[in-house]
């Protein structure tokens, strides 16, 4: 007899239905162990890690941040040279001035106010890709330090956003980003 037992037990836990009848012992097995060591007292919140709180000085002594909060300096120029905006109008007028002109003409008349970095940059493109025909607005600028510029010219199918610089306190162009919307 304890042969035949011996085998049917044997049998039941090589099936499916014998690993599944063990695993649901264990999983009920843990199940009671923690019923019977816990306290007993559901009336408490769970406990969730929370952050500390930010702590925020109004001294300014205080703030380590990466972030500059003071405005950024006014863009210096030598004087008798040309403000920023002026020389962001003046590059973005003859950049729209491009209908029947030779690609060297069109480059000549932006490099009197384009750093020689754009100049090079601008060798060999062809002005019919310009996208706009005319300025509307004047400039509007947002100073990023004392010697970098970020100019927004409106133009008539969109806006030509110019980077200046001036290292020396001459303005000139030395980027430029076209946004069609």
């Amino acid at each position: 007899m304890p042969r035949i037992l011996e085998l049917g037990l044997n049998r039941i836990f090589r099936s499916r239905l014998g690993v599944a009848i063990v695993i649901v012992a264990i999983v009920a097995a843990v199940v009671g162990l923690g019923r019977i060591f816990a306290d007993g007292d559901d009336a408490r919140p769970p406990v969730v890690a929370s952050s500390p709180e930010a702590a925020i000085s109004i001294d300014p002594k205080d703030d380590d941040s990466v972030i500059d909060s003071a405005p950024p300096p006014s863009p210096s120029t030598v004087p008798g040279r040309a403000q920023p905006e002026e020389v962001a109008y003046a590059f973005a007028s003859a950049w729209c001035n491009h209908n029947k002109v030779t690609p060297t003409t069109w480059r000549n008349r932006l490099l009197p106010n384009s750093t020689k970095n754009l100049a090079d940059e601008l060798n060999g493109v062809d002005p019919a890709g310009v996208p706009a025909d005319r300025v509307i607005g004047r400039p509007s600028l947002v100073p990023v330090s004392g010697t970098v510029v970020n100019a927004i010219v409106t133009m008539d199918s969109g806006k030509l956003n110019l980077r200046l610089v001036a290292p020396d306190g001459h303005w000139l162009v030395d980027g430029i980003d076209w946004d069609g919307s």
